[in-house]
């Protein structure tokens, strides 16, 4: 009777010793409020720990940033300063008195408007001709399996060792018998192909993750339609950059368009510099305003796109 009553009875509750509720609620507010802690305790490291290093770093770039800035900003005070401030002596970091004859004077002795028409279409057209090949042969070398692949990789890298002075008479050469000397193809055509371009799209071609291409292989989808369907839209950093870089050295390129191009009408602003060096002297002011002219719409696309810039950069490998 007493093992059947025993084995009916509920069982007894099991006590611990004394302490243990306390250990655990303990740990278990240690827990909870670790975190909290730890946080705040990185907040107050992070507003203390400004040491030396940190405003040595930041004086380094104000410095190295104004550096940069000033010529730019030194072409706005030439740009807008007189003659006779420009020609006295006595050139301040802030003119006394702000006037925009030199841009008058610029726009009603040159065609301006007519180098600035030409330098448009030429950066333009070799922009979007220099990004469509780079992406293509990019795609290729990142994804296209072919025997002498590396080898073919190589040897476009390696006319990257060759100075653009070397190569002038033969694309002379080769533009004179193509009939296209004097011509804005004779611009367009020789720089159309970036090896560079080439390079840098493949290395961003090659961080796309490679399960989302197998899984459109698997999917049915071909070369072209991986291309515009996942390619594409995943390089919109990448086109920028490309965009951006072949835009920027077409429009500054100076050497090659005055070679290959013969009539005044067909010019870039780049050679329309040459127009305001004198023999005996030179018009500084008109000469600034100028180069303000030609560097202005560079600096606001490159604000503009700084971002995809920057993010194309870094997704390619480049550092």
């Amino acid at each position: 009777m007493t093992v059947g009553s025993d084995a009916g009875s509920a069982p007894a509750p099991v006590t611990e010793p004394p302490g243990i509720h306390r250990v655990r609620d303990g740990a278990s507010e240690d827990a909870g409020g670790s975190a909290p802690r730890a946080q705040a305790g990185r907040a107050r490291r992070a507003r203390g720990g400004r040491g030396a290093g940190y405003w040595l770093r930041l004086l380094a770039a104000v410095v190295i940033s104004l550096v940069i800035l000033f010529p730019l900003y030194w072409m706005v005070v030439v740009a807008l300063s007189t003659r006779s401030e420009l020609l006295g002596g006595d050139l301040r970091l802030w003119p006394r008195s702000f006037t925009l004859e030199n841009f008058r004077g610029v726009f009603s002795s040159f065609p301006i408007a007519t180098w600035f028409g030409n330098s448009v279409a030429i950066a333009l057209t070799v922009a979007l001709i220099t990004v469509t090949i780079s992406m293509l042969a990019g795609y290729a070398f990142a994804q296209l399996r072919f025997r002498g692949s590396n080898v073919l990789f190589l040897l476009a890298l390696s006319t990257l060792m060759l100075p653009v002075q070397v190569i002038m008479v033969p694309l002379f050469r080769l533009v004179s018998d193509a009939r296209l000397y004097g011509t804005y193809w004779a611009v367009i055509l020789p720089t159309a192909a970036s090896a560079f371009g080439v390079f840098l799209a493949r290395q961003f071609i090659l961080s796309i993750p490679k399960d989302i291409i197998d899984a459109a292989r698997i999917d049915g989808a071909g070369h072209a339609r991986i291309f515009r369907s996942i390619v594409l839209p995943l390089s919109k950093p990448l086109l920028a950059v490309l965009f951006f870089m072949n835009l920027l050295q077409t429009w500054n390129d100076f050497a090659w368009p005055l070679i290959a191009l013969k009539e005044n009408a067909l010019y870039t602003l780049p050679i329309g510099l040459l127009y305001l060096q004198g023999q005996f002297g030179s018009d500084y002011g008109g000469t600034m305003a100028f180069a303000l002219i030609n560097v202005g719409p560079m600096v606001l696309l490159f604000l503009v796109f700084q971002r995809y810039f920057v993010q194309g950069f870094a997704r390619s490998g480049i550092r």
